[in-house]
């Protein structure tokens, strides 16, 4: 059964706009690291930005949730996963939108008269001390009943089952509706009904909306009439392959490969880059535990190529990007790998170091967690590798240093978090915020010079911008000459001096692709972008901020240029 093609059916005959999967690094939105839910690209449509879709939505987003990382290897967590979603804007005034009633409808139909699942129970929200109970829904649900002549149990469950938000200390929230089949949550309706306040007081939203979402590969499971993700026919042919590749491992050694070389290949198909910082840290601990867990393994770069080249035939129809980054994902995996066998040996020799003073084979925890933190060895791979040390007191130093890293980043933002933080544009506050904006502006005109000095194949491979500097990474297979890096500076002072101004265009990703605008090949965009020009000089799809004209960025300064990896470099530069 081809659930998405189906899914897609459906909700588009009943007047929804089918919208793409946005990218799994959320543009504009500091509150999470990656894109964990469908309805994060429509976000600003629930607080009052007129969405360019109409008000009737539906999407498959790629998400990636890392909170429970540590549990994937049993038969229900994973870290990647996909999320059908349909959603309303803007009710009651919106044309077409749809609020409880209509949600509810569809959600009954589109599992059990489309996908033919029987439903085991419905639940809504029983109301507490702080939001009253959900009647609105209960009647729903039971007029639908009558109207199907189905006999359908509703269970009433408190905030932590059946309401959501707000995210912060006030914001939008609501209760929730959940179908359930053989005691499997599948799909999760979401009405956005109220603003709460900072004091908990709740206030009806004049525009509401609707969030659903419903597991791909949950409900793919429960069609199949299967236990696991990992015995569905398409997934389990790969748990096979492995099994004949690698054989007699565990279960949970085949899931914890699955998932993480599935994750890390969107995320290396998507620009990110292993480091030990922000998005950058989960792609190296994906990674490094699949090569960790590989290690007994006679040629593991060809088996993780193997399993890659599987998953890209299953997902490249929906995401191409994963064909078109496939030689430059094998490249990093090879670069990390380099890096992890170097890392290996080093605290190899460093652990033999420790236990050669000792009576008994055994580190301490405080040993066993510098040998990681120095060395990136986690605590499976050192257990591979032989090595016994006293696990309680290792969580306890890791625990602390968790506490002393949090404390520092409270100390430098003044304990007031960011005012900015995109991911790639960090600022404290106002102040900061004129200089990553100005910075910001001069990575644009950057990228413009590296292209017109070193040629067209260069292409932006990710940015970081903080207040003290710019860090830009692209694609180029060789160190520059102290010639090549003083033509690109200066060739960005004079794009500067020339005084251009700054324009923004919001228009269709065709439309922006079409006029030339450069973007990340590897980037997933919605359906509409921004495009900012500078002039004649560079037109990029960005979301912002930039200046109003080029002076504003004042004289630009490279200070380092260096390797970041095979086939890609690294500039961080200044503005004075």
């Amino acid at each position: 059964m081809d659930i998405i093609r189906l899914f897609y059916e459906y909700f588009e005959s009943k007047g929804h706009k089918r919208v793409s999967s946005s990218s799994l690094i959320p543009e504009g939105d500091n509150t999470v690291l990656f894109t964990t839910a469908g309805m994060q690209q429509f976000k600003p449509y629930y607080l009052g930005r007129v969405s360019p879709h109409g008000n009737k939505v539906v999407s498959v987003q790629k998400c990636l949730r890392v909170d429970d990382i540590d549990e994937v290897g049993d038969s229900t967590h994973n870290t990647f996963f996909e999320m059908l979603g349909n959603f309303s804007f803007n009710y009651p005034i919106g044309e077409g939108s749809y609020f409880k009633d209509m949600a509810i409808e569809y959600g009954y139909e589109f599992i059990h008269e489309v996908l033919g699942l029987e439903i085991d129970y419905v639940t809504i929200f029983k109301g507490d001390e702080k939001s009253p109970k959900d009647t609105e829904t209960l009647a729903i649900w039971k007029r639908l009943a009558g109207k199907k002549g189905i006999d359908l149990e509703i269970k009433e469950l408190g905030r932590e089952d059946n309401f959501w938000g707000p995210t912060g200390s006030e914001g939008p929230c609501g209760p929730t509706t959940e179908i359930f089949v053989n005691g499997v949550e599948v799909w999760n309706i979401v009405f956005n009904q109220y603003y709460a306040d900072t004091n908990g007081g709740l206030q009806e939203l004049k525009q509401q909306g609707v969030d659903t979402g419903g597991g791909l590969e949950r409900i793919m499971s429960q069609v199949e009439g299967v236990t696991s993700i990992y015995e569905t026919q398409q997934y389990a042919l790969i748990i096979d392959n492995m099994q004949k590749s690698f054989p007699d491992q565990s279960a949970e050694v085949y899931r914890i490969l699955f998932d993480h070389i599935r994750a890390a290949m969107f995320l290396l198909s998507e620009g990110v880059i292993p480091s030990n910082k922000a998005q950058g840290y989960i792609l190296r601990r994906l990674l490094r535990k699949s090569m960790s867990l590989l290690s007994a393994h006679d040629r593991p770069l060809e088996l993780i190529s193997e399993i890659i080249d599987t998953f890209i035939g299953i997902y490249s129809t929906r995401y191409p990007e994963l064909e078109k980054s496939k030689q430059t994902t094998q490249m990093m995996i090879q670069e990390e790998y380099s890096l992890f066998k170097d890392s290996l040996s080093r605290g190899m020799r460093y652990a033999d170091k420790i236990l050669k003073k000792k009576r008994i084979p055994q580190m301490s925890g405080e040993e066993a967690f510098l040998l990681s933190s120095t060395y990136g060895l986690s605590p499976e791979l050192m257990k591979l590798q032989g090595f016994s040390f006293d696990e309680k007191d290792f969580e306890m130093y890791k625990t602390q240093h968790q506490h002393i890293s949090r404390a520092g980043a409270v100390k430098k933002f003044g304990g007031h978090g960011l005012l900015l933080d995109t991911g790639e544009l960090k600022a404290a506050d106002q102040a900061e915020l004129q200089i990553v904006t100005r910075l910001h502006s001069a990575t644009h005109l950057l990228h413009k010079a590296l292209r017109e000095v070193l040629g067209p194949e260069v292409e932006q491979r990710g940015s970081d911008i903080t207040a003290e500097r710019l860090r830009f990474d692209f694609s180029f297979d060789r160190k520059l000459t102290t010639e090549e890096l003083q033509t690109v500076e200066n060739t960005v002072n004079e794009y500067i001096h020339s005084g251009v101004e700054v324009t923004i265009s919001s228009m269709k990703l065709d439309e922006a692709k079409q006029s030339g605008a450069l973007y990340l090949h590897n980037r997933a965009y919605p359906d509409m972008v921004d495009v900012y020009s500078f002039g004649d000089i560079s037109k990029e799809i960005c979301g912002g901020p930039h200046v109003h004209k080029t002076q504003e960025i004042g004289v630009f300064k490279i200070k380092k240029e260096e390797a970041v990896a095979r086939g890609v470099r690294r500039i961080r530069g200044i503005i004075i």
